[in-house]
């Protein structure tokens, strides 16, 4: 018994390594990284999206006027911006704690979603 245990373990870990591609992986971490995606705010193809939009009284004209906040397009950025923005997260962005790795095949995987190539 213990030997057909440990056959299965031996065998177990050299296909572990495989079990997930680094697409596969990126995917998850656009999708859900630490608790909430970038898809929730960047949109499916990392084009940006209206997050919200919100009333707010303009100070000068004393008007109501209608606005909205919009996620910035990340499928086309530099890496040094993207790594930036989650090392150094700002206003609405979260925090992630990514790994070095994690960041870079997430950045491949979001410039992979240009579809338009701009």
């Amino acid at each position: 018994m213990r030997s057909l245990f440990f056959i299965f373990f031996v065998v177990s870990l050299s296909f572990g390594a495989d079990f997930i591609t680094k697409t596969e992986y990126a995917k998850m971490l656009y999708i859900n990284p630490r608790g909430i995606g970038c898809i929730s705010c960047h949109g499916k193809n990392a084009e940006g999206k209206v997050i919200s939009k919100y009333k707010e009284k303009n100070r000068k004209t004393k008007q109501v006027e209608q606005k909205e906040l919009i996620s910035p397009r990340i499928n086309n950025v530099s890496f040094e911006r993207f790594k930036k923005a989650l090392d150094e997260p700002k206003n609405i962005m979260p925090s992630y704690f990514l790994t070095d790795e994690e960041t870079k095949i997430l950045y491949d995987y979001t410039i992979s979603l240009d579809k338009d190539g701009k």
